[in-house]
Parts: structure tokens; sequence; C-alpha cells
């Protein structure tokens, strides 16, 4: 079973990423300091592209898994109007979801059919829905969980309750997707500024190479360009940090 909080990426991928992420270094290194040397030292810090990939792989999942869940969500919510029990509930989302996502590689798709085979071995469902909620760490599957759980304990009206908690939900997380679409163009001009220096040192270098060029051969330029790349990567974090809101 997948734990979303943990992702191990293949050893193709990552000679694949660390490789490309030191070429984009050196490259940048040379245009700045104008020397191989120098450009060879510092490419092997493209490594820590890795865990900034492995981080975005995790972020990634989690939010097509929290996008998937408001589906199982809605069919929950139908089957439960038609009168079906919870359990039952599960097997008919299962049909639905294979029509959105045909795909065994779905990640609603495969939890759900963990949560029916659990079922079928006579575990509770408010353990199963518990366990999938603890693998996923997302909000609002911890959410339903406790939903499901307080309604099995305290014998409250579990139908009504998670109809309500499903709109709810469903509510917020359509809600996040208006808020990343929002954000969409924000990210991308983001993109744009943070590349904007690198291409200004480029043009400048191709278009006026004899006004550029003390910067790259003395040792005030070099300080010079050292402290750019410094800000550079600071802004780059800054810029990052911000765009990437908790939602």
């Amino acid at each position: 079973m997948v734990d979303y909080n943990e992702y191990s990426i293949p050893l193709q991928l990552k000679l694949l990423y660390a490789l490309s992420a030191a070429a984009v270094v050196f490259a940048v290194s040379y245009m700045f300091y104008r020397s191989i040397v120098i450009s060879v030292i510092i490419s092997p810090s493209g490594i820590c592209y890795l865990r900034y990939k492995r981080k975005q792989i995790i972020y990634k999942r989690k939010r097509e898994l929290n996008l998937q869940f408001k589906d199982l969500l809605i069919s929950l919510a139908s089957s439960l109007s038609a009168g079906k029990p919870l359990e039952k509930s599960f097997v008919g989302a299962l049909s639905d979801l294979y029509v959105l996502y045909p795909s065994d590689d779905a990640h609603i798709v495969r939890e759900t059919k963990i949560i029916i085979n659990k079922l079928s071995l006579n575990v509770s469902i408010e353990d199963a829905i518990s366990e999938f909620a603890d693998r996923s760490d997302i909000d609002d599957i911890k959410n339903f969980s406790d939903v499901i759980i307080i309604c099995k304990r305290t014998g409250g009206n579990l139908v009504e309750a998670i109809k309500n908690s499903s709109r709810i939900i469903s509510e917020k997380i359509e809600m996040k997707q208006e808020i990343e679409t929002l954000l969409s163009s924000r990210r991308f001009e983001q993109k744009i500024l943070n590349i904007m220096p690198i291409a200004m040192i480029f043009i400048l270098s191709t278009t006026a190479g004899e006004y550029i060029k003390p910067v790259f051969i003395t040792v005030t330029g070099r300080i010079a360009v050292t402290l750019c790349l410094v800000l550079l990567i600071v802004a780059y974090l800054i810029s990052n940090k911000i765009m990437n809101i908790k939602l």
C-alpha cells in the first residue's frame, strides 16, 4: 500500500534528473564565471535537485488524490441518497470511478479497491478508511474518516452526516481548484522573473561581449557575480515559498 508522504525515485530517473540538473548548473555557472574549472566544481550541486523533485512528485500525487477523492464523495453521497448502506456504496462508487478513471493506476481507484477488499475480510469500515486517511495525510480525507468514526461510535445519523460532510468537503476541494487556477498565472510570471536575470547576462554576453568582459576576469567582477547568483537563489526560494501556498 502506498504511503503518500514517501516516494523513492527510480534509479534511472535519479540519473536522468541529476545529470540534467548538473548540466543546467554547469551552463549557468559558465555563463556567469566563464570558467570551465569553476563550472565543473559547481555542477555536482545539481544533485540537490533530486530532493526538490521528490517533494514535487509527492505534492503532485497528493493533490491528484485529493481532487479524485471529490469524485468518490459525490458517488458515495449519490448511493447513500438511494438508500444503499455505506459498505455497498463503495462498490457502486468503484464502478462510477472506472468511468472517470479507466486505469487501475488512478490513485482513488486503487484506494477504493483496497477499502472494498478490506471490507470483504471483515475489517470495519471506520478502520479501513482511517488507515487510508493516515497513509494519505490529506486533511479532507482525515475529516471524512473522523465523521465516519464519530457517527459509528455515537450512533448518529451516518447517512445524513456523510452526505453533509461530502458536500462540504467537495465544496472545499472545488474552492482549492479555483485558487490553484488563479495562482497558475502568477506562478508562470514568477518563473519568467526568475529566468530574466540569466537571460539578460546571456544577451549582454552575445551582443556586448567587450562591455561585460571585466565582470568575468576581475576579482571584483567575480565577487559581484557571486553575490548576484546568491541573490538569485534566495529570490527563487522566497518566491517559491510565497507561491506554494498550503491550501
